[in-house]
């Protein structure tokens, strides 16, 4: 028998709870760090992109579908990042991986949606304000606390719920706001429109979110970053098909040419506009799409919800848009709801702590 045959286990008796505890705290790091690096990508992709959506419209932009086409035509970005993470070679994984059929019909269907749910968010962005879109945009909260709960199995507490009512009353403050600024040429009818495209696409997303969740526990089974970022960039590759035909179908392809000469800041800020407007959106769906894996579709949500929060802030440095009482109580309303969350996920993360802390104990005991 060898000298490696006769060595003892890695966690000895004497020093397993210290080996176990200090990995448990490097694991907890890691996700930590993994879950703020999503919350930036979510959170800086999102309002940048949000700003300049608008500032296309203000600028003499007005094809819908070219804005539904960049919200997922950079997708090809994305291939750099999976280059650069290596395959998992593990053949327990490979042996209960999906069929190609049924992955190809998961991408297909949640492309589809996407491509359907970026019509619908463009189409409110053009009839209404960036501070106003944002708030609004904020009920996707509560839509996704409902699929959650009957796709992911997610659990309601007080602070969950607290959060819910909070971010929907938010929004609800300013859908009735009849001091709303809305862009110049909108009518009452538009405006309703706006809000009712834009209520419709936050219900799609959250539906989206809760389908990708759901996709990844049963079907993909694999939990690394790098089946996240596939999911992304197929996903993005039929939205963008879709787009594509819509954009052609439509026939708004024909004025594209006209829209860049007209463009209030010229031809060159009118590709620039776009261009980073693509970018901001996949860096955007790499954050929302990391946090559905690290964490759950319900806090991708959250944190989207807080960034349509801080969006409002920037519309008015930006564009000037007019912040009155309703708009900053709604926006404190939905600071407030995010903070809700995110204490509930505190909780959270301490009560799974001291269970593992105690399974480490018993453990150490059984073998002493």
């Amino acid at each position: 028998m060898s000298n490696a045959d006769n060595q003892e286990p890695i966690l000895s008796k004497a020093g397993s709870s210290t080996h176990i505890l200090k990995f448990l705290k490097n694991e907890r790091w890691q996700w930590w760090f993994l879950v703020a690096l999503n919350i930036i990508f979510l959170v800086v992709g999102q309002a940048v992109a949000v700003l300049l959506g608008r500032f296309y419209y203000d600028q003499g932009g007005n094809s819908k579908w070219m804005a539904t086409l960049v919200q997922t035509a950079a997708f090809p970005v994305l291939f750099i990042p999976l280059f650069l993470i290596p395959s998992s070679n593990n053949s327990s994984t490979s042996s209960t991986a999906p069929s190609i059929t049924l992955l190809l019909s998961i991408y297909f269907f949640l492309g589809v949606l996407l491509a359907g749910d970026n019509m619908l968010y463009s189409t409110g962005l053009l009839y209404l304000s960036a501070s106003t879109y944002s708030l609004i945009c904020a009920t996707q909260l509560a839509f996704n606390a409902v699929f959650s709960y009957f796709l992911n199995s997610q659990k309601f507490t007080i602070l969950v719920l607290n959060s819910v009512i909070v971010l929907s009353l938010s929004a609800s403050l300013v859908a009735v706001n009849d001091d709303s600024e809305r862009p110049s040429g909108v009518s009452d009818g538009k405006y309703i429109l706006g809000i009712l495209c834009t209520l419709a696409a936050s219900a799609i997303y959250s539906l989206l979110l809760s389908l990708m969740q759901l996709s990844f526990q049963k079907v993909l089974k694999r939990e690394t970053f790098r089946v996240v970022l596939e999911m992304q960039i197929y996903t993005a590759f039929v939205a963008t098909c879709a787009s594509i035909i819509g954009l052609f179908a439509s026939g708004e392809w024909k004025t594209l040419h006209g829209e860049m000469e007209s463009f209030g800041k010229g031809s060159s800020s009118y590709v620039m506009t776009l261009v980073w407007t693509a970018i901001a959106w996949q860096v955007c769906s790499v954050g929302v799409v990391g946090l559905v894996f690290v964490v759950s579709s319900l806090f991708s949500n959250v944190i989207s919800t807080l960034s349509l929060a801080v969006t409002p802030i920037a519309s008015v440095i930006v564009f000037h848009d007019k912040m009155n009482g309703v708009k900053v109580i709604a926006m404190l309303m939905a600071i407030w709801g995010f903070v809700s969350y995110i204490y509930q996920n505190y909780l959270d993360d301490v009560k799974m702590r001291r269970r593992q802390s105690d399974v480490t104990e018993s453990q150490n005991n059984s073998l002493c």
